[in-house]
């Protein structure tokens, strides 16, 4: 009765979670473009639901909640059943739809023979993936749910450390005042009056343009019907030609001229926004909050470094570390197992929030800036295939965060992987990501006042 009981809070849950994806699909990332197979939402919202389950197995473990065999019970349909999505039905059906939009692919069955045929390639590759890391023991067989495992993670985490590595950066440079140009109301008045001229240069120039062609038209209907080839040549080559072809390429330049303009004005406009932010409470508690992951970007940037230097990696959560170095500081009498249990019951949650939240956020910038009519299920189903990657490593990531009593089922649930293999790599993952992204930030904060100056 019990494990059927808990049955029904998973599934109540898993619907719960289906029910977000689908009105996430429907209000957020395809608010502005219609799909017309309800299949692709159908998968989208499945994958989401399984994802957010993980999550909410590892909470579950935390806080005791169900019996444990029904934990694990569930532990291993969800499992199974998101692996299944990722590796079986969101590659064929990708596949089918790039197939599709093939031209000269015509007949049914001919698309289904090549939707199989690169369903197959995209399995070799992905098996392939495994070969360079030391992910396995050679005592797992090759069927077993650590060879897919293994290749999952290799692919998550490095989509994890990726977007954590650029976040880390992004967010102080985001949130900090300090990072904010100084722009005035001048001179996005200035730039606004340059690029209305540019735009009267633009509107002159084409009237003169129309005028120019009207006239060649009507000299070619009056003038007398020349003889001979010279005559042809002759009257193709009029001075007025070369007027059409020097106003078109004045008007080229004009307009590759108010494009930049335009771009530069825009970007100006949300430095004054965001100027005029800074100084509410919202936009101190921002400013504030970017000083301090500031200090956690370079405290994370220095502990990757040491790791990658002296080839470690942690044995004990961060949470249970920092209990045991505050307790023997104070020298109080303090229940660490309880306390631990409790924070880390909060961190994991907000980890899962905010990495949840994170991620969808950048999908939906990921797909307006992509999508298309035509190419919006395939893009919606690719993000479905990394959120669920990610997901799926974020849980292996995440074994570490927990108290060791935690571990063990996210272990046996997991398989015989090489943890230490995936934290180190996420290590190195990170450091790249980090400083790539804090070059690019650098170049792209330098040019952006060398561009203001040169174009007042």
């Amino acid at each position: 009765m019990a494990f059927f009981l808990d049955s029904f809070v998973m599934f109540s849950t898993q619907i719960l979670f289906f029910l977000g994806g689908w009105i996430f699909f429907m209000r957020k990332l395809f608010k502005n473009y219609e799909v017309h197979h309800g299949s692709v939402q159908l998968t989208f919202s499945v994958t989401f639901a399984l994802s957010c389950t993980l999550f909410e197995l590892i909470i579950f473990e935390i806080l005791g909640v169900l019996h444990s065999d029904s934990r694990f019970f569930h532990w291993r349909i969800d499992l199974y059943a998101i692996l299944f999505v990722l590796i079986v039905v969101l590659p064929f059906y990708i596949a089918y739809f790039l197939v599709s939009n093939v031209p000269f692919v015509v007949k049914r069955r001919m698309t289904v023979f090549l939707t199989a045929g690169a369903w197959l390639v995209f399995i070799y590759f992905f098996w392939k993936l495994g070969d360079p890391f030391p992910i396995l023991s050679p005592k797992h067989g090759i069927l077993s749910i650590e060879q897919v495992i293994s290749r999952v993670g290799v692919i998550g985490v490095t989509l994890a450390a990726i977007l954590s590595g650029f976040g880390a950066v992004n967010c102080p440079y985001t949130y900090m005042a300090y990072f904010t140009r100084p722009v005035t109301e001048a001179d996005v008045h200035n730039h606004d009056r340059k690029f209305m001229q540019v735009m009267d240069m633009i509107l002159t120039k084409k009237k003169r343009l129309a005028i120019a062609e009207r006239d060649e038209l009507q000299r070619a209907s009056t003038a007398p019907r020349p003889s001979g080839i010279w005559g042809m040549i002759k009257s193709v080559t009029t001075s007025n030609n070369a007027n059409v072809s020097q106003l078109q390429q004045e008007i080229k330049g004009y307009e590759e001229l108010s494009r930049q303009l335009y771009i530069e004005l825009v970007d100006l406009n949300s430095t004054m926004e965001r100027i005029e932010y800074t100084k509410t409470l919202k936009g101190q508690f921002f400013n504030l909050s970017g000083y301090f992951f500031s200090l956690y970007c370079l405290w994370k940037i220095t502990i990757c470094t040491i790791n990658i230097i002296f080839d470690r990696v942690g044995k004990t959560d961060p949470i249970s570390k920092f209990f045991e170095i505050f307790v023997g500081w104070l020298g109080f009498d303090f229940d660490v197992k309880f306390w631990s249990q409790q924070i880390s019951f909060i961190v994991v949650g907000i980890i899962i929030v905010t990495q949840i939240r994170g991620l969808l956020i950048k999908l939906t910038k990921f797909f307006y800036t992509m999508a298309s009519a035509k190419s919006s299920n395939i893009i919606v189903l690719g993000l479905a295939q990394i959120m669920g990657m990610y997901f799926v490593s974020s849980v292996l990531l995440m074994r570490m965060n927990v108290p060791p009593q935690y571990r063990m089922i996210i272990t046996e649930v997991l398989g015989d992987l090489q943890f230490n293999f995936y934290h180190r790599w996420f290590d190195n993952m990170f450091l790249i990501s980090a400083l790539s992204s804090i070059a690019f930030l650098y170049l792209a904060h330098k040019q952006a006042p060398e561009k203001s100056v040169g174009g007042s």
